[in-house]
């Protein structure tokens, strides 16, 4: 052990081979022990020095002039008398000389190439290369590391007190590396911008840098992954969504910022943040405010609004009295019906009226199962499906989601969306939903599902069996007329910058837009025939042409709406014998269907035209089978049967035609050909018959009356059991029409037939 004074270095490393002037007093001492420092805090290992020189600064002051000579490990220090401090040194001196191992040799050829090639990207002077040449020993070659400016203090430290020497390579080495890496990434950046790098590109070169810098000041990803954490710790997870989080979040912190699978991973985060767990809206459980709602928005609709109140009060019942609340009691209401009668914007009225936010889902056309579900998370570009898009742009886990056009909805190569949408609308299924690109259990039993359809047959079985249905059969004349002047009117007044006191329009110009220029069940063609009106009335009160208040008359009407488009015309077509009118069901509501029949002479058979279903044409046949085998009771003459061929046409443009309800009506036409008994222009029916002429019960009843009387036909004939489904029918059309309820075809036909003309005896 060896006693020399101690030197302390503040934030400064001297190295072995090191010559450096210091503003110290040495005395007389010729070596000295110099000792890095930090914050008061000494190394463990220092540098022995030989002091070469003392000189006196400007000022008086003493320094001296010393030159590193190997690694020293500091001891007891002692306070000599002149005040003084010295330590106990354990000198350890580098071995000269020695032939170095293999693996110290390895190390010594990779730390040359490294430092040649850092020196080549800085266009770095010769002499350097050639002072690197010059030192032969392995543990000074280590420390000539210690000259680069690019170390900071403590990294300098680590390689002084290193004193074995194949490790103090290893670290001087693993230091270069690191030089080496972040001078490649700078210069391939530097020359991607010099040769007009793009956007992209500039982005790139500047998170490179910006890597460097938190590098340099010993930081990493460390904001990003804060934010995240933080982030999830604030969100109302489920622990089990929570834990896939957490998970993730573990694998972008070890891949990095540079890794390309970081972007899908920071993607999946921000979509399983972007969902509001626990978040719901403020729900208003007041009945009696629902119902002045929704009766504010819209005018009939009983059975839709009694369903809504209905749950409010069942939910209030069971929140007021602690019930606990049953995940399988979400409300899956399916509102069937024709166009234009007021099934989409009901749903708004719905999430107004019970304080939940609205989204809603056009399902029309759909054909990829992954609409629904999302995709995979495997393939490039995959999104969370619809549902998991329609909660984010909610904001809450109880909104009102209108899933539009569910009858619309296709099937191909890409999966059965249908099929997919059995999980979300099945309450006893949709509190646990999988999305398959979030891959995490979602709770959707607080959603309010609305889903609508034009008709019900288009909707699968299984799917049907999991909505509740709410039909929308259409409007009366009287509830047209009342929307159009409620609802309709106001609208396009303001939509065609008119005023209310500028054009007036009485209730019977309006019922006669209802019955002469619209035939439908809901009101967009009234709504579109009411602007056409009012665009007009517009165009002549800013032309000067007239000046406001308008009062509209009929004239005005026709010059603006042009001629009348409907008609009733069951008495022009029904005249003549073989012709019946029958009542339909179609997409777009009931109608009023007139089937003709003919005969001629011919080979014996039948023809169909019509676009008939495959039901209706079966229907026909079984019509004529009735008709031939029943001719005695019918009174038909046998003999028209032979060598003629009938025909059986149902016109109606070019919509296809389905049953099963026109069996009755197409018996009726045959009848009235071959006994020549015109049917009643007044008459309208439907009805399945048998080959044994039972009238069978058919569907559609309110859609198929309303048509009727729309179409100005005053009695109905309907299938005897059919009898209860007239409590759907209106009151004021009850009271307008006669209703016949038929167990057999022969019922039928003696109402709807004229009486056989009476012939004179002979």
């Amino acid at each position: 052990m060896t006693r020399l004074l101690l030197v302390p270095l503040d934030d400064a490393v001297v190295f072995p081979g090191m010559s450096v002037t210091l503003a110290v007093d040495a005395g007389d001492e010729e070596r000295v022990l110099l000792v890095p420092r930090h914050e008061n805090e000494f190394a463990g290992v220092g540098t022995v020095a030989n002091v070469s020189e003392r000189v006196r600064l400007p000022g008086g002051a003493q320094a001296v002039v010393v030159e590193g000579l190997h690694r020293g490990v500091a001891g007891a220090a002692v306070t000599e008398p002149n005040g003084r401090l010295y330590v106990d040194v354990d000198e350890r001196p580098d071995p000269t000389g020695e032939v170095p191992s293999r693996e110290l040799r390895e190390l010594e050829r990779e730390y040359r190439a490294v430092v040649e090639e850092i020196l080549e990207l800085l266009g770095a002077d010769s002499r350097i290369q050639s002072f690197l040449r010059g030192i032969t020993e392995p543990g000074a070659l280590a420390d000539a590391t210690g000259y680069s400016p690019d170390l900071n203090y403590e990294q300098r430290v680590e390689l002084l007190q290193q004193v074995d020497i194949p490790e103090r390579l290893k670290l001087a080495l693993s230091f270069q590396r690191e030089r080496l890496a972040e001078l490649q990434i700078r210069k391939r950046i530097r020359d991607d911008v010099e040769s007009g790098a793009e956007k992209q590109q500039r982005e790139y070169f500047l998170r490179k840098q910006m890597d460097s810098i938190r590098r340099e000041l010993g930081e990493d990803d460390a904001s990003v992954i804060e934010e995240y954490r933080r982030k999830i710790d604030e969100s109302e997870m489920p622990d089990a969504v929570r834990e896939q989080a957490d998970k993730e979040l573990g694998r972008l912190e070890r891949v990095g910022e540079q890794s390309g699978e970081s972007s899908v991973i920071r993607t999946y985060l921000d979509w399983l943040l972007a969902v509001p767990w626990g978040k719901r809206s403020d729900e208003r459980l007041d009945p009696q405010h629902a119902r002045e709602v929704l009766d504010a928005d819209h005018a009939g609709l009983d059975d839709v609004k009694d369903r809504i109140v209905e749950y409010i009060a069942v939910k209030k019942l069971r929140q007021e009295r602690g019930i606990h609340e049953d995940k399988r009691s979400g409300a899956i209401l399916t509102l069937i019906g024709p166009p234009g009668t007021g099934k989409t914007s009901i749903g708004e009225s719905i999430a107004r009226a019970t304080g939940r936010e609205f989204i809603r889902i056009s399902l029309g056309g759909v054909r990829d199962e992954a609409e629904i579900r999302g995709h995979r998370r495997t393939y490039i570009g995959a999104l969370p499906g619809r549902l998991v898009r329609a909660l984010r742009d909610a904001g809450t886990m109880n909104p009102v989601i209108m899933l539009d056009e569910v009858d619309k909805v296709g099937a191909d190569w890409r999966g059965d969306p249908s099929s997919a949408l059995l999980e979300v609308l099945d309450p006893a299924q949709n509190h646990s939903f999988r999305d398959h690109y979030l891959d995490v259990e979602i709770d959707l039993s607080g959603v309010m599902f609305i889903a609508t359809a034009n008709v019900a047959d288009t909707i699968p079985g299984p799917l049907l069996d999991r909505m509740e249905v709410i039909r929308f059969d259409g409007y009366t004349t009287s509830e047209k007329v009342a929307i159009a002047g409620g609802y309709l009117w106001p609208r396009q007044l303001d939509r065609n910058g008119l005023r209310a006191e500028e054009v007036e329009l009485s209730d019977e110009l309006l019922r006669t837009i209802v019955t002469e220029y619209t035939r439908e069940a809901g009101v967009r063609n009234l709504e579109r025939e009411i602007g056409t009106l009012l665009r007009k009335t517009a165009t002549q009160i800013a032309s000067g042409r007239r000046e406001a208040p308008v009062r509209l008359d009929l004239e005005a009407l026709r010059e603006a709406l042009g001629r009348q488009k409907y008609f009733q015309e069951s008495a022009i077509r029904t005249a003549v014998p073989g012709v019946a009118t029958g009542l339909a069901v179609t997409g777009a509501g009931g109608d009023v269907l007139f089937v003709e029949a003919t005969a001629m002479p011919g080979k014996p058979g039948l023809t169909l035209t019509g676009q008939l279903g495959d039901v209706m044409k079966e229907s026909a046949q079984i019509a004529l089978s009735y008709v031939r085998g029943h001719a005695e009771d019918l009174q038909v003459d046998r003999s028209q049967f032979e060598e003629k061929s009938f025909h059986v046409h149902v016109p109606a443009g070019a919509i296809p035609k389905d049953g099963p309800s026109a069996g009755v009506t197409m018996v009726t036409a045959l009848t009235s050909l071959l006994t020549g008994r015109p049917v009643r222009h007044t008459v309208g029916m439907t009805g399945e018959v048998t080959l044994q002429g039972r009238v069978l019960p058919i569907g559609g009843v309110k859609q198929k009356v309303l048509a009727a009387h729309a179409a100005g036909l005053t009695d109905v004939i309907l299938p005897e059991r059919n009898r209860g489904d007239m409590d759907e029918v209106p009151q004021e059309v009850r009271d307008a029409m006669n209703f016949h309820f038929a167990m057999t075809i022969d019922e039928v036909l003696n109402v709807a037939l004229e009486p056989a003309p009476v012939t004179s005896a002979a």
